[in-house]
């Protein structure tokens, strides 16, 4: 009997050892553990307009589309163009209606089917509470028959199809209601189990995903703001990827152990002027010489070459000149000696010899609104600072979380500078739509231009594409001509991840981070 427990006890010890040493044995997949994946994020924050990931709640459907729980009709190509996802086709009936025939294959995370009804439950909740995507979509009836859904629109929507790809399209299952703890349920390779503002998003697998095996069990998402933070939990492998380094920590990744995935994108570094008249500095941003003189005192190229480490471009327009209606614009450039002489000739003097320029008695100063959750609108405002006193003119900058319950007082600043993704529908509209005219929810300065809202009209009735650029090029020269928005520079987007992350990529819209193909090999 001693004999053979010896014997027994020799072979599980040779199978102890043999199980240890087979080549990957030990990784998740092959001792039957869970794939874990943590993603630190600095986007995810109610300063953003994300408290959440319902997509029917201001700015939260980005949010809802990165981390992979909610997917849209079509998907934003890099180069633009609109891509099937959840929908087989889309076709133009005629200027107002628009038919759209589901994937007979598409089901929610919930094994229930996405047929056009529940698409036309979501997009009809969509446009009853959401203000900026029914001004956008302008659905005026929605009709559903089995996988086809018919829209028609209330006036011609050429680009219908484009937001319905932006976050707050993604579809989500109206019949379960949409849960208090922001949990909703999307078609997408992850589910949401939960969701805390500002802190965290924990998300599982969806075991019933419609396009694929999903590789990753658990995914946690961290809101971390602190760029010193960020860089410290990924170099220690708190966590496993990042999104928003700072510039400065990029070095700090440029090693075997790390990985980039970046591209150029469209989110613009920009800024617009106060109008309003209740405004105590409109008597400063209502002067042409001062809003040019601006214009031409901020140094881009410094800023992106040195601030931004060259992880951007400069930028003439709203747009890339790799959109065929970002080319041909023309605007001022950098040039403080032309810079000092308009403000001389306009009247703007340091007759108190403090090096700040003064007229009538009125000290040529301006109030700098911006917020620190995109790292660079802060480095931008101490550049701009730098440069405009050069010139003569102060900058006081408010660099404030609550940058956008501030915007909306008229009289607490004189340029607000935010970070944009101005071309992430692959089309200009919604750019000017948001932000530059009498309608838009976002033109918090009360900008007009009659010029402006008639090219408005005759862009939202082109369905040309050549038209439709030439159209916002013109758009675009009426503001920089009359300097009331300055754009200084257009984001080189990266993300930074452990050298055995797969799957995650960059994308110049900006909206796909999460996917089923994400693994950690």
């Amino acid at each position: 009997m001693k004999k053979i427990l010896a014997v027994l006890l020799m072979l599980c010890i040779a199978v102890g050892i043999l199980s240890g040493c087979g080549g990957g044995s030990n990784t998740p997949a092959a001792s039957g553990k869970k794939k874990t994946f943590v993603f630190g994020d600095t986007t995810f924050n109610a300063e953003n307009e994300e408290p959440d990931i319902n997509p029917h709640n201001a700015y939260s459907g980005w949010p809802c589309i990165r981390y992979g729980v909610g997917e849209t009709l079509m998907k934003i190509a890099d180069d633009g163009t609109l891509k099937p996802w959840l929908a087989q086709s889309a076709k133009n009936v005629n200027e107002t209606t628009w038919e759209i025939v589901i994937k007979d294959t598409v089901r929610f995370s919930n094994g229930k089917k996405c047929d056009a009804a529940a698409v036309k439950a979501c997009l009809e909740h969509l446009i009853k509470v959401h203000e900026r995507a029914a001004g956008n979509l302008k659905i005026a009836s929605i009709k559903a028959d089995g996988q086809k859904l018919t829209i028609v629109t209330s006036e011609p929507n050429p680009i219908l199809m484009n937001y319905l790809s932006e976050g707050y399209g993604c579809i989500i299952d109206m019949e379960t209601g949409l849960p208090k703890n922001g949990c909703v349920v999307g078609t997408g390779p992850f589910v949401a189990t939960e969701v805390v503002t500002d802190n965290h998003v924990k998300l599982v697998k969806n075991e019933k995903y419609w396009d694929g095996n999903v590789k990753i069990d658990e995914v946690t998402v961290r809101t971390i703001s602190n760029g010193d933070t960020l860089a410290m939990a990924l170099q220690s492998g708190e966590i496993n990827a990042a999104y928003g380094m700072a510039y400065a920590s990029y070095p700090l990744f440029e090693n075997d152990k790390f990985k980039f995935s970046s591209i150029q994108t469209s989110r613009c570094f920009w800024g617009m002027m106060n109008f309003h008249k209740e405004n105590p500095g409109y008597r400063i941003m209502s002067d042409p010489a001062v809003r040019k003189a601006i214009a031409m005192g901020i140094n881009k190229k410094g800023f992106v070459d040195v601030l931004l480490k060259g992880y951007g471009y400069t930028a003439a327009g709203a747009f890339p000149e790799s959109f065929a209606f970002g080319k041909g614009v023309n605007t001022v450039s950098y040039d403080p000696g032309q810079a000092k002489k308009i403000l001389q000739d306009a009247g703007w003097i340091d007759t108190d010899g403090d090096g700040i320029r003064e007229k009538d008695g009125v000290k040529l100063a301006i109030r700098w609104l911006t917020y620190p959750s995109r790292q660079e609108l802060p480095l931008l405002a101490e550049s701009a600072q730098a440069t405009l006193k050069d010139i003569g003119i102060e900058v006081q900058i408010n660099n404030t979380k609550n940058h956008n319950s501030i915007r909306k007082d008229p009289k607490a600043w004189d340029i607000w500078v935010s970070a944009n993704v101005n071309a992430g529908l692959g089309d200009p509209q919604n750019f000017f739509d948001t932000y530059c005219l009498d309608s838009s929810i976002k033109n918090s300065g009360g900008h007009h231009s009659d010029d402006l809202e008639m090219l408005a009209v005759q862009l939202r009735g082109a369905f040309d594409p050549g038209e439709r650029a030439k159209i916002a090029v013109k758009m675009q020269q009426e503001l920089l001509d009359d300097n009331s928005y300055f754009f200084c520079s257009f984001l080189r987007m990266s993300m930074i991840m452990q050298a055995n992350v797969t799957g995650l990529a960059a994308h110049t819209c900006d909206f796909y981070e999460l996917t089923a193909d994400l693994d950690i090999k």
